[in-house]
């Protein structure tokens, strides 16, 4: 059977259509990658590290390359994904396509041919990359922009990775979208205790004037705000002394418990963001859940759910990507025999094959994935 996306088989049925693009013009993403990056990745903590534990997770695991039931353990395939290109290795190849991924909702890798044969794979960064369609919908080529320069690349030399966004056609959502209300939650309330800290980690008060019509004069009045900013804003002057003039008192403002709830909605935020990533919260010490009943458990869900389902759609891409061009039949998977994380799992698994006694021996080697 011939592929869709073969060229004879690219043309569709004469049906009435209407083009919704220009041909041949990019197509920017509806994405804010440097709002994301910034106030995402770079500006909040609980993001970073979600994103930095299922990255590196990820790039962790061990590859094998199989040809039918065969695994190969040398292969130009291996070779090319243990050097990628001069500057990076392979772990750093899978930490970064799925850091992007989960950044922006996207990530590209553009391989590099000599004589048809792939020698290098690069990976790139989204925001730089747009996407031009053709007449009939299909992505024709992309364009690398870099400081006003740009270079267009064949469609057949770009792995473009996307999470499912179910109102675009063309670019994936990012995790950060999803958990966009609460990620400017969270920092808005790191802001406010930051600027709590700055006023000498107290409320605001009132200083009241008492005398004369109880009213300051415009001098006045600046005089006395210039000195509170210099003298007893920041941390460095929390406790000091503060000498009034006649007519001058000070009425300190607390705040109720209700109004110190904002620390709950912090603890809720960091708790959505989390859960966008596919993070148990508790694995980030984030206090007030009580999903799992141990760490292990939440670690065990936390590989299952989020890393190795991440992992498995980078690998199958590239699989389909570069294995088509060097040798037909091979197929790259995961041995996740080595990953401590899921010994427990292995041990069940072990465990519940063994005692199948009317398995022969060779079954229950062939149902634990060996020989």
């Amino acid at each position: 059977m011939k592929s869709l996306f073969t060229s004879e088989q690219k043309a569709l049925p004469n049906l009435p259509m209407v083009s919704l693009y220009n041909v041949g013009q990019p197509y920017w993403a509806p994405r804010n990658y440097l709002h994301f990056s910034r106030a995402g990745f770079s500006g909040n903590a609980i993001a970073y590290r979600c994103v930095r534990m299922i990255a590196e997770a990820a790039a962790s695991v061990p590859l094998v390359l199989y040809k039918g039931q065969a695994e190969l353990t040398t292969h130009p395939f291996l070779d090319l994904l243990r050097n990628p290109n001069p500057a990076i290795g392979q772990r750093e190849l899978i930490e970064t396509l799925v850091s992007y991924l989960l950044v922006s909702g996207n990530s590209y890798l553009e391989v590099g041919e000599v004589d048809g044969v792939p020698k290098e794979l690069v990976p790139l960064r989204p925001d730089r990359m747009q996407l031009i369609p053709g007449p009939r919908g299909w992505v024709e080529s992309y364009r690398y922009s870099v400081n006003g320069a740009f270079t267009d690349l064949s469609a057949e030399n770009v792995l473009h990775l996307k999470l499912f966004n179910p109102l675009d056609d063309y670019y994936g959502l990012s995790p950060l979208e999803a958990a966009a209300k609460s990620l400017d939650t969270h920092n808005s309330a790191s802001a406010w205790n930051k600027a709590m800290l700055d006023n000498a980690a107290r409320p605001s008060g009132a200083l009241v004037f008492s005398g004369g019509d109880g009213t300051l004069s415009a001098q006045q009045f600046e005089r006395l705000k210039t000195e509170l900013e210099q003298n007893f804003q920041s941390a460095a002057n929390a406790g000091r002394p503060m000498v009034l003039e006649g007519g001058l008192d000070w009425k300190e403002m607390g705040l109720s418990p209700k109004d110190m709830d904002f620390i709950n909605s912090k603890n809720s935020a960091a708790r959505e963001i989390a859960l966008a990533f596919g993070v148990p919260p508790m694995l980030l010490g984030i206090p007030g859940d009580n999903t799992f009943s141990n760490y292990t458990e939440a670690n065990r869900v936390f590989w299952r759910q989020s890393v190795i389902a991440i992992l498995r759609r980078v690998i199958d891409a590239l699989t389909t990507f570069v294995s088509t061009r060097i040798e037909e039949g091979l197929r790259l998977d995961l041995d996740l025999d080595q990953v401590e994380a899921l010994s427990h799992d292995r041990d069940a698994l072990w465990a519940r094959v063994n005692a199948a006694t009317f398995l022969t021996d060779a079954e229950k080697r062939a149902a634990v994935g060996y020989k």
